[in-house]
């Protein structure tokens, strides 16, 4: 028997976030209230965890009651906050035979650099299930025992690029959707796709879009190109710096590294990032390019 078969899913409605769509929707009572929401988005590998976490980081400096939700199976979003791999509340809910009744704050919230709150969602087994299932579980877990109820921020930072309802689920949450890319052909084809479904999603939710942020770009030429072609705006600039690199290896945020230049840079980076964020940034509409459009803007000269 499958796990999914001990909890009745949300219901799942056709066309009503775009023409032919098939979409996961949460109970409405879900809805998480009191606090900023923000989901960060971005092609597989482009390093949404890192800014994730250094933005949590960033914003627990700023005086803020964080709370860090990873929506990935390989359930590493919050490592660097933690030093660890913590369980998924998958996997406890598994434990507990999806009795979730059974379960207290301390067996799926773990506590993180700066008294950041860490969450893994998880995820459903491979070729089974939908990730909007496992967002709707957590998010249903931390209103039952109250836990948004004195948070400021709240951050998703989910898994590689939108291509179902399951993976957008947590845009049914979010105020802002912040999109990390590089100064390359594919993470900018993967943030036209997510402006796409973000856009899709505003039909019907709150979220909007913040802006993106060039993650590991020496330049940002090309991410700056498409933003005008559209309509968006960069709103941060992460370089490609070692220390990056390294915080990661010693599964540390950057506030936790040794102090040099590019340590110090990279900080205030996040630092502001967490400030415009906080303060409030305007609502985006870009208009996302089709893919033809695309490989002609960037493809070639």
């Amino acid at each position: 028997m499958s796990p999914y078969d001990h909890t009745t899913p949300p219901p799942i409605l056709q066309g009503q976030d775009g023409e032919g769509s098939v979409q996961v929707h949460q109970d409405t009572d879900l809805r998480i209230e009191g606090a900023k929401v923000f989901s960060v988005y971005g092609k597989g590998g482009i390093g949404k965890s890192t800014t994730s976490s250094n933005l949590s980081a960033a914003f627990a400096r700023q005086g803020k009651r964080v709370l860090q939700i990873g929506c990935d199976p390989k359930h590493d979003s919050t490592f660097t906050l933690t030093g660890r791999l913590v369980p998924t509340v998958i996997d406890i809910l598994k434990g507990v035979d999806f009795h979730a009744e059974e379960l207290r704050p301390e067996d799926y919230v773990f506590e993180g650099f700066g008294g950041v709150r860490c969450v893994e969602a998880g995820g459903p087994p491979a070729g089974t299930g939908c990730g909007g299932y496992v967002v709707g579980q957590t998010v249903k877990l931390l209103k039952q025992h109250h836990l948004l109820e004195d948070t400021d921020v709240v951050i998703f930072d989910v898994l590689g690029d939108v291509v179902c309802g399951g993976f957008a689920a947590p845009l049914q949450h979010a105020d802002r959707a912040l999109i990390v890319t590089a100064n390359d052909f594919d993470s900018i084809y993967a943030m036209n796709r997510i402006i796409a479904a973000v856009q899709a999603k505003s039909a019907n939710y709150k979220v909007r879009l913040a802006g993106c942020v060039a993650n590991r770009s020496r330049a940002t030429d090309e991410v700056d190109r498409y933003c005008d072609a559209v309509g968006f705006r960069r709103i941060a600039h992460m370089p490609d710096l070692d220390a990056i690199r390294r915080s990661r290896l010693k599964k540390k945020t950057l506030f936790e590294m040794p102090e040099d230049d590019d340590v110090h840079a990279a900080r205030a980076g996040y630092l502001a990032l967490a400030e415009a964020l906080w303060s409030g940034t305007d609502a985006l509409a870009p208009a996302p390019l089709p893919d033809r459009d695309i490989f002609e803007l960037l493809g070639f000269d």
